[in-house]
């Protein structure tokens, strides 16, 4: 991300966290990250993970797309990028993204909030995805749904995978 888009990030995390009454320490301890990280990504500087972004996610209670929703770049890391094409204003939230994969990533997911279910349709190339030890793998024109709500990942081979991912947040026990 270039300094512009990591300036609005952080002071949209910042933005967040005040409105939750949060202070930087608690934010910090509760998406398991270092306060320091917290601070320099509140100020515009730092390079966060997905991860990272998922864990404060998480913590301030907003879906992944309304913590990047300011942002209009790509968001991604180690071969994965990530743009948010829309929101849903419905219940249950829902984000679309298009996602691009490199050649030989293998993106391992943590766990997102429990009720998320992602689909992913694929546009180009060949991507394994899924729970670890059950995976599906795709090529252009399939799709493969899965509770996000356990650690998944998302494996390329020799070429580059570009596909539509939907992300649905649910609270446990809600009906599919």
């Amino acid at each position: 991300m270039d300094k512009a888009t990591l300036d609005t990030l952080g002071r949209h995390i910042q933005s967040l966290r005040l409105a939750r009454g949060l202070s930087l320490s608690q934010l910090a301890v509760d998406a398991g990250i270092a306060k320091s990280n917290l601070s320099r990504l509140e100020q515009g500087n730092g390079n966060p993970t997905l991860d990272t972004i998922w864990r404060l996610s998480l913590q301030l209670q907003v879906p992944f797309g309304n913590l990047i929703a300011p942002v209009s770049d790509l968001v991604g890391d180690c071969g994965v990028q990530v743009r948010l094409i829309d929101q849903g204003k419905d219940k249950p939230p829902v984000d679309a993204y298009w996602m691009s994969c490199a050649p030989f990533t293998e993106r391992k997911a943590e766990a997102h909030a429990a009720g998320t279910v992602e689909s992913i349709t694929l546009i180009s190339g060949q991507l394994e995805v899924g729970i670890e030890g059950n995976c599906k793998t795709l090529t252009a024109g399939q799709s493969h749904s899965f509770s996000a709500d356990e650690p998944h990942l998302y494996r390329t081979g020799e070429s580059w995978a570009t596909a539509l991912l939907t992300i649905v947040y649910r609270q446990s026990g809600e009906a599919l």
